[in-house]
């Protein structure tokens, strides 16, 4: 059987092409120039597509590889971005989504049918997704505009705080029990999201706004891009009474393949070994069942294990899964059938 295409929760690609480190247009996006992920590159690996972020950066830097090879690090979080400043970076990378459909080097996927069409027919499937909601006004207009537009899933933070709640620092070691919770417009939002059929992303919020979006939302709990805390205690990661009130949602967790989420030591160095995935993806498996568990890789937002390290290289991935002992069936839920199934769940028009 070969194996199926990789439905991925995260990559940060838009934010690359905004930085100009990626030509724009179908043409930058075909070989070279389009770092970790492009089309020449995901044809090799056997990539499909999945949750591309969009992401507001800050002007000030939150620190660099190199102060996440410490022992111990605890990295200042940048201020609030106001929404003024945020809305037009976000709308920016939305149109870069858009014209990227236009050139014909993805298409945008609003339905689990578009994306299991676009798998079929080996054309890059794109969930629009937003990771930090600083670009959302309180009115949520532009929640409104952006679901017209595409978007189907939303962080709420991106770790620096918002109008809607508290994320997690970049902190080893930790427990994501870091701050308060939820702001009152932050419960307006979840409720919103709910009624839209937007998937909310609980990855960098901290525990206690993940207690909150539990207690409030009525769809399944997800995380896009997040690993196991009892393996890695950085504040990033997931307790394990955490992944048990996402089992009991019946939501997943993405496989997040950012090392310093990975590794014992919490370490920002590519030279690590595949068979830590595998460690952590026992863990998730364990908790949560293998109908919830999935991939959300960060490329192009993060440093990832070097034999990996970029889409071309998930044969190495796939490689390791099945010496691993995975199975056929195991390795389509992996790869797609999960994230088909939560979403499926969640969004309104599936």
């Amino acid at each position: 059987m070969t194996d199926p295409l990789i439905f991925d929760g995260h990559n940060d690609l838009l934010l690359r092409i905004y930085n100009n480190d990626v030509l724009p247009g179908a043409d930058g996006f075909q070989g070279s120039g389009g770092r970790q992920i492009d089309l020449s590159k995901a044809k090799t690996g056997g990539f499909g597509g999945g949750f591309f972020a969009i992401y507001v950066p800050d002007s000030t830097s939150l620190g660099n590889d190199d102060d996440m090879m410490a022992t111990s690090y605890d990295l200042p979080l940048p201020s609030e971005i106001p929404w003024s400043d945020a809305s037009k970076v976000a709308m920016a990378q939305a149109a870069i989504l858009l014209d990227l459909e236009r050139d014909g080097a993805l298409r945008i996927c609003k339905t689990v049918a578009d994306i299991r069409a676009a798998l079929a027919d080996g054309i890059m499937a794109a969930v629009m997704h937003m990771e930090g909601a600083e670009a959302i006004d309180r009115d949520m207009a532009c929640l409104d505009v952006l679901y017209a537009a595409g978007l189907r899933s939303l962080g709420p933070v991106w770790s620096r705080p918002t109008r809607f709640g508290h994320g997690v620092p970049f902190r080893f070691p930790s427990t994501p029990d870091t701050g308060p919770g939820l702001t009152a417009d932050g419960r307006r939002l979840v409720a919103r999201c709910n009624a839209l059929g937007v998937m909310l992303d609980l990855s960098h919020l901290n525990e206690a706004g993940f207690w909150d979006i539990a207690s409030l939302s009525q769809a399944p709990l997800v995380a896009t891009h997040s690993n196991a805390h009892a393996l890695t205690p950085h504040s990033r990661n997931l307790t394990d009474r955490q992944l048990h009130a996402i089992r009991d949602s019946d939501g997943m967790v993405g496989l997040n393949f950012a090392v310093a989420f990975l590794r014992e030591d919490g370490r920002m160095d590519a030279d690590t070994p595949v068979d830590r995935m595998l460690r952590h993806l026992d863990h998730l498996i364990e908790h949560l069942g293998e109908d919830r568990v999935g991939f959300g890789s960060d490329f192009d937002g993060a440093v990832v294990p070097k034999d990996i390290e970029t889409i071309a290289g998930l044969p190495a991935l796939r490689a390791a899964l099945r010496a691993h002992g995975v199975d056929d069936a195991l390795m389509q839920k992996l790869c797609q059938d999960n994230w088909l199934r939560v979403l499926n769940l969640t969004w309104k028009d599936s």
